[in-house]
């Protein structure tokens, strides 16, 4: 993975640059000690690593405005931060570059149960938006596997999803406005708390864009009632690819679960052997959910269990209990932790026609043989959004190159299939370079023209997303 050089001329002028923002900002809200920077070098795609010129934390709207401004006038890269989970290498510093981070910016602005809609610091982590307006009956409906640590913030910039965006869709979907700090300082309120803005669709641009544009601050979210109720079953299958093919004929019969979420044998292993969960020992399984009144869900289980029988499926398991359900559920929620205790990982994001995931599993098979490195499954297989991870060993020289190739030839396949180069965890660093699979010049030039608008002088996050070579003449260096 190639960075561009550093700016020697911002490296040179670090203690003006850093006098500055001291002057603008509380003098807790500036980190420049390399000690302390060392927090900030990475992001969750940890096996790149570089410490920042500088970190700032600002507690406002006005304060990010003016931390901006002063970076904007002495011409330093600003590279915005959530909670630094991103998967990609979204958050990911350069030498010469200033992390904004919005961390301490966590309120609750408004709440609004009559319009349905909460309105938010973009600091605050996903799982405790809910956490505000469950005790009324009501939530916020995208639920990535992160969200304990995740912002709001990074969700906006990538677009994120969860188990249950079959049902309720991705932040693009429950966001209904932002307040935006572009590089210049500037500050914008786009859409607001109803269904649609008038004019041009700038929150579709903003959503997605990966601090590519500007600062999210705040955030008006669509939030719904809690269902009448929610049921889980669990069903084993004996191949990876029969399991894909129930999922592709659970949606082509209509059904609409509120999620369908898929797990391989060595992910199986991983999450008994770390959440003793009690999974059953399978090629492969799914965890379905459906919701609504106890008749609407009995209906609609029903249709599924017949489905999954055309399959032979090796076990289904319906929970009977709120017990039940949350042990089904338990293992999906620590996959990602219960990998990571056993190998190092890449976990790739790639989506695909739900039809085409039996050959998707099947082709991702043949390349683990191939290339010698073993890949588990685990992903949300009801809108065909593909998490493989790839296993591999960080210390032995060659691996992390060899891991990378193969990632790109199955990020390759997604696209091929009539899928993309990713669903939820962004393009950052990780798919930069696998762009020009997905796109052509001149896709790529109307899209850097947008953030030509936002940001002229390719200050905001610049050497994320577009190749190297096609933004070389934008960013400078």
């Amino acid at each position: 993975m190639q960075m561009p050089a550093p700016d020697a001329r911002t490296l040179g002028r670090k203690p003006a640059i850093v006098a500055r923002l001291r002057e603008v900002l509380p003098a807790d809200a500036v980190i420049d000690d390399p000690v302390e920077l060392r927090a900030y070098e990475c992001d969750a795609l940890a096996a790149y690593r570089c410490p920042p010129l500088a970190a700032i934390l600002p507690r406002s709207t006005a304060e990010v405005a003016a931390a901006l401004k002063v970076c904007h006038a002495e011409g330093v890269k600003v590279v915005p931060r959530g909670a630094g989970t991103s998967l990609a290498g979204g958050a990911m510093p350069s030498e010469d570059s200033v992390i904004l981070g919005i961390a301490r910016m966590t309120r609750v602005l408004e709440v609004d149960y009559a319009d349905r809609i909460i309105r938010v610091e973009a600091g605050r982590t996903n799982l405790s938006v809910t956490g505000a307006i469950e005790s009324d009956g009501f939530f916020y409906a995208p639920d990535p596997s992160s969200q304990l640590a995740c912002a709001i913030a990074g969700n906006i910039a990538m677009n994120s999803g969860g188990a249950h965006c079959l049902k309720y869709g991705v932040t693009t979907n429950n966001l209904l406005g932002v307040t935006l700090v572009t590089m210049a300082g500037e500050v914008l309120e786009i859409g607001g708390a109803h269904l649609d803005a008038p004019g041009l669709d700038l929150l579709g641009v903003i959503c997605g864009s990966e601090g590519q544009l500007g600062v999210v601050t705040e955030a008006t979210l669509r939030i719904l009632a809690k269902p009448e109720g929610a049921r889980p079953v669990l069903i084993g299958f004996d191949s990876s690819e029969v399991a894909g093919a129930c999922v592709a004929d659970i949606i082509r019969a209509g059904v609409l679960p509120v999620a369908i979420e898929f797990m391989d044998r060595p992910c199986i292993r991983a999450t008994e052997d770390f959440a003793h969960a009690g999974y059953p020992d399978c090629e492969a399984l799914l965890i379905i959910e459906v919701e609504g009144s106890p008749a609407e869900i009995d209906e609609q289980l029903g249709l599924i269990r017949t489905i999954a029988e055309r399959h032979s499926p090796v076990e289904f398991r319906e929970s009977r209990s709120e017990e039940e359900s949350k042990r089904i559920w338990l293992g999906r929620k620590s996959a990602f932790g219960a990998m990571g205790q056993i190998n190092d990982y890449m976990c790739l994001d790639g989506t695909i026609p739900v039809s085409a995931l039996p050959q998707v599993l099947r082709r991702i098979g043949e390349l683990s043989a191939e290339y010698g490195l073993e890949v588990a499954n685990v992903f949300h297989a009801g809108d065909g959004n593909m998490h493989p991870l790839i296993l591999y060993h960080a210390n032995t020289p060659g691996q992390l190159e060899l891991c990378e190739k193969l990632g790109a030839e199955i990020l390759t396949l997604c696209v091929e299939v009539g899928g993309c180069l990713t669903g939820e965890h962004g393009v950052g660093i990780e798919k930069r370079d696998l762009m020009t699979v997905q796109f052509t010049p001149a896709d790529l030039e109307a899209q850097m023209r947008v953030k030509d608008v936002f940001d002229p002088a390719w200050l905001l996050n610049p050497a994320k997303v577009f190749p190297l070579a096609a933004s070389a003449g934008r960013r400078g260096n």
